[in-house]
């Protein structure tokens, strides 16, 4: 199971420094790059008819998932065997986990929120959600965090990680590639429900597995509450808007003895979304940091399963 050795230490690197700014202003990021082609795909085809976009849309998911895993297959073949070529191989997957990111970008949310700086905290949470932060009171924004610490814990690392483990490096680079295009134009509006289509439900297939992992290791790493996680995914999760996104959050949710989702405001529009543990207070600033902890209990856990897989 060396792809298994492989993704433990992209996630140990990544956990360890995340990545640097000072690395980023030199060479960028290869999710940038990614994005980079997909944002080039989208301004040249997505115009015409229905039909059309969505047929375009299909091509730029084969095009900006076929090069980049090409290029790292090609890279995989010649990396040398044994412990050096594991560990090269966890340097390149390394930019593609994003454990410590998503951490930071949630404590930043919980930090003024617990100090009692509203405005602050909406500021933060304005960096990792899409909907009107002006409307969220202390519960709205701490719901927000929440939310985005438990779909991203599957987004941006579970299902990385995963795939990788099943493929090596051409797959956590095909899942990554996958996941920007959802990001960038997977979205049900005018622009982009027809040409995003095929990236969206591409997404939702590969992200099936992972979502349900994530909400194990939330439950599993709070052992006193896992039968409330466990009954909060099994009752809501299917609710959710999301055929995924609902069971990391529904565990979150039931792990902290919280309610998550509910109706949100955005930018055009009022999303009236189902509860997940409806009745349930909402979550505190104390809350933040209680999911954090339950976070990084959740990654710890992932950390133990590839090192076990590793030794197999």
């Amino acid at each position: 199971m060396s792809f298994a050795a492989t993704m433990l230490v992209a996630l140990v690197l990544d956990a360890a420094i995340g990545w640097p700014d000072r690395l980023y202003q030199r060479i960028g990021h290869p999710v940038v790059w990614i994005g980079n082609l997909i944002s080039l795909c989208e301004r040249r085809w997505n115009a015409g008819p229905r039909h059309r976009r969505i047929a375009l849309g299909a091509l730029t998911v084969l095009l900006v998932t076929g090069l980049p895993m090409t290029l790292a297959t090609l890279i995989a073949l010649a990396l040398p065997g044994g412990w050096a070529g594991i560990f090269l191989s966890g340097l390149l997957a390394w930019p593609f986990v994003a454990v410590r990111s998503l951490h930071d970008h949630v404590a930043a949310v919980a930090r003024p929120l617990g100090g009692g700086d509203l405005d602050g905290a909406r500021q933060a949470v304005a960096m990792i959600v899409g909907r009107d932060v002006t409307q969220l009171d202390t519960g709205g924004v701490a719901r927000a965090g929440i939310e985005s610490l438990a779909e991203n814990a599957s987004d941006g690392v579970i299902a990385p990680l995963f795939w990788g483990v099943l493929l090596g490096l051409p797959g956590i680079v095909g899942y990554k590639a996958i996941n920007t295009m959802d990001s960038m134009i997977g979205h049900r509006n005018d622009r982009y429900e027809a040409f995003g289509k095929p990236a969206a439900r591409l997404d939702d297939v590969v992200n099936w597995i992972p979502a349900r992992i994530t909400a194990a290791l939330f439950a599993l790493g709070t052992p006193r509450r896992l039968k409330e996680a466990l009954k909060v995914v099994r009752r809501d999760a299917a609710a959710h808007r999301s055929p995924n996104a609902g069971w990391p959050e529904g565990a979150m949710a039931g792990t902290l003895g919280v309610r998550l989702s509910g109706p949100r405001v955005y930018a055009t529009h009022r999303v009236e979304e189902p509860w997940l543990n409806a009745g349930a207070p909402d979550p505190a600033a104390r809350d933040m940091r209680r999911a954090l902890r339950a976070y990084m209990r959740g990654m710890a856990l992932a950390g133990v399963l590839l090192l076990a897989l590793a030794a197999l």
